[in-house]
C-alpha cells in the first residue's frame, strides 16, 4: 500500500491566495517582535516564558521571560525576525506558539491546566459580523495579519487537543504492536484526518502562507518519519518479537522525490528529522552500520549528493554532530573542512565548530590524555606505557556501589582475556589511600590499579572531564581513544565488543582515505 503525501502537493488556487494576504501585513508589522499579553485564572507561578530554539545545532534556547501579577496578568514581548515555531511555558506546563514580526495575541488559560485551556485572539482587532466572515473588509492589513496569527496558535491548541494528546493517533505506546498491513492503515487514517484537519480550518479561518506551510510540513513529515521508523522502533520496544520483515513495497513511499525537495518545509523540524532518518535508513539498506568505522563519512557523502540548499546544510550538520560524539576525530576534521566550503554565509558554521572543539579531546581517535600515577604495588607507570596493547581503563571508586558491584565482573573479564593483547587499567579516586590499597591487595584484584590523589579535582579527572564514576574508556593499540562509552564489565555486551576492538584503530585510516578521496558512495 502506497502512501500518496497529497499535502506537500499544490492546494487549491483559491486557498494559496487566502492564505497570500499576510504579506501585505507583514510589511507594515512591527518590525522584529511579537507581543503576547494575557490572564492566567488562578495562577500557579509569577513567571511565564516564551522560549525559541534560533540555531537547529545548539540545545540553548533564547527564552524570553515576564512577570505574572496578583491578577494574572501579564506582557510579553519577545524579539522575533521572521516567522519561528516557539514554546509558551509556565511552570511545567508547555503550549506550541507559533510567532512572526506582527504577532500581537491576547492569551487566557487556567493557571492548573495551560496545554488544554489555552485560547488566543488577536489585540486591536474589532469583533462582530464582519470579521466572523472571514475577516471582512472592515480589517487593515495590520489587523488581519494580526487575526490570521491568532487563528494559527489556536490551530496548534485545537490540533494538539485532537492528535497530539490522543494516544489513538500515536505509534506509542499501542500502534507500535501492530503488524505491517495494520500499521499502514492506522497511518493512512491518521494523514487523511489530520490532512482534512488542516484543509478545514484553513478553508473557515485564514492563516499566513508561512504558517499554512509549516502546518502542512508537520502532517507530512511526521507521518512520514512514523512510516519510515517503524521497523527499527518496533525492534526496539516490542521486545516479544524478532525484527519485522516488511514487504517488498513498504518503502516504495521514499522514491517519490517531492519528500526530500519541498522548498517550503526547509525550517520544519519534523522535515529536517525526516532527512536524517532517511540517511540513515539508506545506509543501512547498504549494509553500513553505526559500529562501522566509515559509517558517518558515508552518511555526509550521501547527504551532500542526495539534498541541496538549506536542507542538505543542515542534515549534513546533523551527520557531523553526531561524528563529534561517535566517530572519529579525523573524519569530523575532514568533514567540516568540506562544511566550511558549503556554508559560505556561515550561518551554521560557527555553532558547529564550538561543538566540535567541546568534544574533541575526548573524540574516538584523540590521544588519550596520558598519566603517570603510583600503583597499588608502590611502582610508578604511565597510560602510555601500555601502547601497543588494547587498554581497558575503569575509573572507579572503593565507596562507590556500582563500582563495588562491578569487581566480580572485573575479574571474570581478566580471566577471558588473559593472554590476549588488552591490559585492564584501573584507576581510583578515592582520598583516601590505605582502604583502596586494601581491597586492591586483600581481593586480589587483576589488571594494574592506580590511585589519582585528589580524586575529580586532580589533572587526570580534569583532562578525562570525569564527573562520576565508574567511567569506562576503551583505548586502541596506537594510544588513541577507541570507544569513549564502552560497554561496562557487567553488560554481556563487552566481551563481544572487546573482541571486536582488536585492531579496530588501524581500520579508521581506511575509511578516512575513503572520504578525502570521495570514495565514499552515495545512494545506488
Amino acid at each position: 500500500m502506497n502512501l500518496k503525501f497529497t499535502s506537500i502537493l499544490t492546494w487549491a488556487t483559491g486557498l494559496v491566495l487566502a492564505c497570500g494576504a499576510s504579506s501585505a501585513a507583514q510589511a507594515q508589522a512591527p518590525a522584529g517582535k511579537a507581543i503576547i499579553i494575557g490572564h492566567i485564572s488562578n495562577p500557579v507561578n509569577d513567571t511565564i516564558a516564551v522560549s525559541i530554539r534560533d540555531n537547529p545545532f545548539d540545545a540553548k534556547e533564547r527564552t524570553s521571560y515576564a512577570r505574572v501579577d496578583e491578577k494574572g496578568e501579564f506582557k510579553l514581548v519577545v524579539p522575533v525576525t521572521s516567522s519561528t515555531k516557539a514554546d509558551l511555558v509556565y511552570g511545567d506546563d508547555v503550549a506550541d506558539l507559533y510567532l512572526d514580526p506582527g504577532t500581537d495575541l491576547d492569551v487566557r488559560f487556567k493557571g492548573a491546566d495551560m496545554a488544554s485551556t489555552v485560547k488566543f485572539k488577536a489585540n486591536d482587532v474589532p469583533t462582530g459580523f464582519g470579521t466572523k466572515l472571514r475577516n471582512g473588509g472592515n480589517l487593515t492589513d495590520e489587523q488581519r495579519h494580526r487575526q490570521q496569527m491568532a487563528n494559527a496558535n489556536n490551530y496548534l491548541a485545537e490540533f494538539d487537543d485532537q492528535f497530539v494528546s490522543n494516544d489513538g493517533f500515536q505509534v506509542l505506546p499501542d500502534n507500535i504492536q501492530l503488524y505491517e498491513a495494520p500499521f499502514l492503515s492506522f497511518i493512512e487514517y491518521r494523514l487523511k484526518h489530520e490532512q482534512n484537519f488542516l484543509e478545514d480550518r484553513a478553508a473557515k479561518q485564514s492563516f499566513t502562507i508561512d504558517f499554512y506551510n509549516y502546518a502542512k510540513a508537520e502532517v507530512t513529515y511526521s507521518n512520514a518519519n512514523d512510516k519510515l521508523t517503524f521497523q527499527d522502533l518496533r525492534e526496539q520496544v516490542v521486545n516479544t518479537e524478532g525484527r519485522l520483515t516488511m514487504t517488498p513495497t513498504y518503502y516504495d513511499f521514499l522514491r517519490n522525490p517531492l519528500l526530500y525537495n519541498d522548498p517550503t518545509a526547509g525550517q520544519n523540524e519534523q522535515f529536517q528529522e525526516f532527512l536524517l532518518n532517511f540517511v540513515h535508513h539508506t545506509a543501512a539498506q547498504q549494509k553500513h552500520l553505526r559500529s562501522d568505522p566509515d559509517f558517518y563519512p558515508f552518511c555526509y557523502a550521501l547527504a551532500s549528493k542526495r539534498f541541496q540548499g538549506v536542507p542538505r546544510l543542515i542534515t549534513l550538520g546533523r551527520i557531523l554532530q553526531e561524528s563529534f560524539r561517535f566517530g572519529h576525530i579525523r573524519q569530523s576534521e575532514a568533514m567540516l573542512a568540506d562544511f566550511r566550503n558549503l556554508d559560505t554565509k556561515h550561518r551554521f558554521l560557527p555553532t558547529l565548530e564550538n561543538d566540535f572543539n567541546s568534544h574533541r579531546a575526548l573524540a574516538i581517535g584523540a590521544p588519550a590524555p596520558d598519566f603517570r600515577l603510583v600503583t597499588a604495588k608502590g611502582d610508578t607507570t604511565s597510560l602510555s606505557s601500555f601502547q601497543g596493547k588494547l587498554v581497558y581503563l575503569n575509573f572507579w571508586k572503593t565507596t562507590n556501589g556500582l563500582c563495588l558491584r562491578d569487581l566480580a565482573y572485573a575479574q571474570d573479564l581478566a580471566k577471558r582475556f588473559e593472554g590476549k593483547n588488552i591490559v585492564f587499567v584501573n584507576v581510583a579516586l578515592d582520598d583516601a589511600e590505605l582502604p583502596w590499597k586494601q581491597l586492591v591487595m586483600v581481593k586480589k584484584l587483576p589488571g594494574v590499579h592506580m590511585r589519582a590523589a585528589g580524586g575529580y579535582t586532580s589533572a587526570m579527572a580534569r583532562a578525562y572531564s570525569l564527573q562520576e564514576v565508574p567511567t569506562y574508556l576503551l583505548i586502541g593499540e596506537d594510544g588513541t581513544i577507541l570507544n569513549p562509552k564502552p560497554k561496562r564489565m557487567s553488560s554481556r555486551a563487552a566481551v563481544d565488543e572487546i573482541n571486536q576492538s582488536f585492531g579496530k584503530a588501524s581500520t579508521y585510516s581506511a575509511a578516512l582515505t575513503q572520504l578525502t578521496s570521495g570514495g565514499a558512495a552515495g545512494p545506488k
